[in-house]
């Protein structure tokens, strides 16, 4: 367990922080508590809740990923990834059925670092993340039209073609106040960081529209026209759990741990490459986990890694947790003193800085050039991509997932089947020109797995008619799953009843215990287990001399002709 979960902020303590970087953290951290202000409202009302939740997420998961974390500089809280997921688990569950799938989803994180996963996650292919990151971007992008225009409808179209439709048919009803103020909240956001790269344009944005709107009493819509007062407490409560339904939140429970794990375990990497260091990924993963097992018992939402304030942080001199903890300890503060006063942020402009992170996450110079790169890339993108925007994001991801894999063990078996001609057509040809024709040759260039097994089995089945004695290289043979194992047992047992003799060459202990447990073994004899190709051409060799093996042989055949 020590070696699996060994939070960085320990650590780093053992280690001693110095009294300069403790100031770089402490003010990296203020720096990163303004700019995850506006965001976490926006996320939190774009999800469907209240502000304050988007604030309490920031604050209580924010500070248990940074206190409990495997990253020097990670910070956690809502991200936009999320908006899709919880947004449509609220439509359908409710409040509290949020509640419980985070939770679930909190504990399956804590599920895959204990298994050491962790690895494994930051392998998920790249078409997979920008097709369903890309999706994700469009579908922000099309929930925030409607406060854009400054429609006054309490709700839309689920549905993201009819979605559109109903923007369009709605445009006579349009609020120029709020697409001015929209626009400007653009401008303000992205342009900002001319004037000063250390505070945030969106907060900057959201300061001077809410004074305008407040000063000039402008007729658009505002966080206290659909929520009423702000909460500037924290609060613990139980969520009622029904048991008996529980199982119906393993799906939405599944999709929010996937995709925290994929994108806090990106930002760590990302993070990584900025300061030249490492983060341990199942620390970090375990640590998520626990932050979405607390944070839902607050009133908080899913979180994770974030990449924008990771390198906000990073940018700002912080290097240790302690940004991280500054961070949450700071919005609190915000929060208790200064919360009352977010009711007056209108909703055009919480749209605005949605647009701008919707335009960030798209990743559009990037889903260009996958669709540049090969068919099986672009098709996992589309796919995925497609699924995300008109269908479910859960559904993606799974469906994402499942192609993945499948188009991977497809270019695994595409690989090992090339690598089996060059070897066979060269190698044999160069070495083994004056071997006699009744010797065989098949080298398994390759792990033996079942998206090569029939493949492999094919092959050695041809080859082994046309001789007497068939040697089977497997030097190269990393493992041996279930399936590769009985095709190959199969194969040989048809090939041992036309009389034909095998022998392994090169086979590691490892692949020759796999082939043991499943039975391959008993058909063939230990003398026919060679070590290396010399030995094993030797021995066939000799047997080659023994006239039995060539009358047996000759019977098979004669017996299989008369069938």
């Amino acid at each position: 367990m020590n070696n699996i979960f060994k939070p960085k902020f320990f650590t780093l303590l053992k280690a001693g922080i110095s009294a300069r970087q403790f100031a770089n953290d402490a003010m990296a951290g203020v720096v990163v508590g303004i700019v995850a202000l506006p965001l976490a409202i926006a996320f939190a009302v774009a999800s469907g809740v209240s502000p304050e939740k988007g604030i309490i997420t920031a604050i209580v998961a924010g500070f248990i990923i940074s206190f409990l974390g495997g990253s020097r500089v990670q910070i956690g809280g809502p991200t936009g990834a999320f908006i899709v997921i919880v947004f449509g688990i609220i439509e359908q569950y409710g409040f509290d059925g949020l509640v419980i799938s985070t939770i679930l989803a909190g504990f399956i994180l804590i599920g895959f670092g204990l298994l050491r996963l962790g690895g494994l996650l930051k392998y998920f292919p790249q078409p997979l993340i920008v097709g369903f990151t890309s999706g994700i971007a469009l579908v922000i992008f099309s929930t925030q039209i409607k406060d854009a225009l400054g429609l006054s409808v309490s709700s839309v179209p689920a549905d993201f073609i009819d979605k559109w439709l109903f923007y369009f048919s709605s445009l006579n009803d349009v609020n120029y106040y709020a697409i001015i103020l929209t626009l400007v909240t653009i401008l303000i956001s992205v342009n900002f960081k001319r004037i000063s790269s250390k505070i945030p344009g969106s907060f900057v944005a959201i300061i001077c529209m809410t004074l305008l709107v407040a000063i000039l009493d402008l007729p658009v819509a505002t966080i206290e026209t659909f929520f009423g007062e702000i909460p500037t407490a924290i609060n613990l409560s139980i969520p009622e759990v029904d048991l008996a339904n529980i199982h119906m939140y393993f799906a939405p429970a599944l999709t929010i741990a996937l995709l925290g794990g994929i994108e806090s375990l990106l930002s760590a990497v990302v993070a990584d490459g900025m300061i030249g260091g490492k983060h341990r990924s199942n620390t970090e993963l375990i640590a998520q986990g626990i932050a979405n097992v607390v944070t839902p018992f607050f009133g908080g939402i899913p979180a994770t890694g974030a990449i924008a304030r990771t390198a906000t942080n990073i940018k700002n001199g912080g290097r240790t947790p302690l940004a991280g903890i500054v961070h949450a300890v700071s919005l609190l503060l915000i929060m208790l003193f200064l919360g009352t006063w977010a009711k007056l942020i209108p909703m055009a402009c919480l749209a605005g800085i949605l647009i701008v992170v919707a335009y960030n996450m798209s990743e559009w110079r990037s889903f260009v050039a996958v669709l540049k790169g090969s068919v099986f890339d672009s098709v996992i993108l589309l796919i995925t991509f497609g699924l995300t925007v008109f269908v479910d994001l859960t559904i993606a991801i799974e469906i994402g997932v499942v192609l993945s894999a499948v188009l991977f063990m497809k270019r695994m078996a595409d690989i090992s089947d090339k690598r089996i001609d060059n070897v066979v057509d060269t190698d044999v040809v160069e070495d083994y020109s004056e071997m006699p024709e009744s010797i065989g040759v098949y080298e398994i260039s390759g792990p033996l797995f079942f998206a090569s097994a029939r493949t492999y089995s094919e092959r050695i089945k041809e080859l082994g008619g046309d001789c007497k004695v068939l040697i089977i290289r497997m030097r190269h043979v990393s493992f041996v799953d279930q399936t590769g194992a009985h095709n190959l047992k199969g194969t040989l047992s048809i090939l041992r009843q036309y009389g034909v003799q095998i022998i392994l060459s090169g086979v590691n202990s490892s692949v020759q215990k796999d082939l043991e447990l499943n039975g391959v073994m008993k058909i063939i004899d230990s003398e026919c287990i060679c070590n290396s190709f010399d030995n094993a051409l030797q021995y066939a060799k000799s047997l080659l001399q023994d006239g039995s093996l060539e009358e047996v042989h000759s019977d098979m055949l004669a017996c299989d002709t008369l069938k």
